[in-house]
């Protein structure tokens, strides 16, 4: 069988693929258009999309599309179902190296680190904090509670914060869909870690910012969508809450002269919390490795993504 994989992998999986799989390598762009009609699987990975895009409509006898990519919201989920291909996606393999951007950004936005790194840079002796914000004692609301969320309130919980996910159903500590809205004012961080789908996109919008404690801070992970970004903006120039940690932000990447870059109660940490590393890419070595066999004999397939939830 026929799969056309990236170069970037090909020095750790070319010796360990079964022997059923004719592998091609893929080394930019030209080279992948040309394999892509060929492909009966396929990882298709670019950094700018619209290539990958391409590759994917002249794979025409594709049945299965692996990515390492944790979201897929810029595939053609509808397309792939007709298409009857699977999709398999990076969810979990990056989680810990979020979840540390993250519990990082926190503790350094509390602590007013920024100040102790401009002041060096001036080689000025700060007389006190800048900030006296504690992380231990406070809560965190967790919206999105998948393997980034998990891995980010197992780290949290360590710096003895409070973290409440918010999950399908209700429980102990838990609460259901239905019942967040009513208590974001009881929590000091909402930490966000959402896949961008029909029912996630917009969710923290004007009415939910309204709602925050006024030194709330909000830390999206996971995708900007999910945020109703020009009604952020507002809040945090009326300092209408704490402030925010952006990985995601509209566009990317953001222009200059935005308006976020401005604020004094903002961290923008441009994308980069889930860029591959060594130990990421060796995980996602193996899991394509074990998903060859589940493919070949028919199982479920690790990180198969449900092509209906987008997820």
């Amino acid at each position: 069988m026929r799969a056309v994989l990236p170069g970037w992998m090909q020095s750790r999986l070319e010796d360990r693929l079964p022997k059923w799989i004719d592998a091609a390598w893929w080394k930019d762009e030209a080279e992948l258009i040309d394999l892509a009609p060929g492909a009966q699987i396929g990882w298709f990975d670019m950094h700018i999309k619209p290539p990958a895009l391409n590759a994917l409509s002249k794979a025409r006898d594709l049945e299965w599309l692996n990515s390492a990519y944790a979201g897929v919201d810029w595939m053609p989920l509808a397309d792939l179902k007709a298409r009857d291909i699977k999709l398999t996606c990076g969810s979990g393999l990056a989680a810990g190296q979020v979840a540390e951007f993250a519990v990082m950004s926190m503790v350094a936005f509390a602590r007013g680190y920024r100040e102790f790194v401009r002041a060096g840079d001036r080689r000025e002796w700060l007389k006190r904090p800048p900030a006296s914000r504690e992380v231990a004692g406070s809560r965190a609301l967790i919206l999105g509670y998948g393997s980034i969320g998990q891995a980010a309130a197992r780290m949290l919980r360590a710096f003895d914060v409070e973290c409440v996910p918010v999950r399908s159903t209700a429980g102990e500590a838990v609460l259901g869909p239905d019942e967040w809205r009513g208590r974001l004012g009881e929590f000091d961080w909402i930490v966000l870690t959402l896949p961008a789908t029909p029912e996630t996109i917009g969710m923290i919008g004007a009415a939910e910012i309204a709602a925050m404690k006024s030194n709330a801070v909000v830390v999206n992970f996971g995708r900007a969508e999910v945020l109703n970004q020009p009604m952020l903006v507002e809040a945090l120039e009326n300092e209408a809450i704490g402030g925010a940690i952006l990985d995601l932000t509209t566009p990317e990447p953001l222009p200059s002269d935005h308006r976020l870059w401005s604020l004094e109660n903002v961290r923008i940490t441009m994308h980069l919390c889930g860029v591959p590393n060594k130990s990421s890419r060796a995980r996602a070595a193996q899991r394509f490795l074990d998903n060859c066999e589940r493919f070949r004999t028919g199982q479920q397939l690790e990180g198969q993504v449900d092509l209906d939830r987008g997820y």
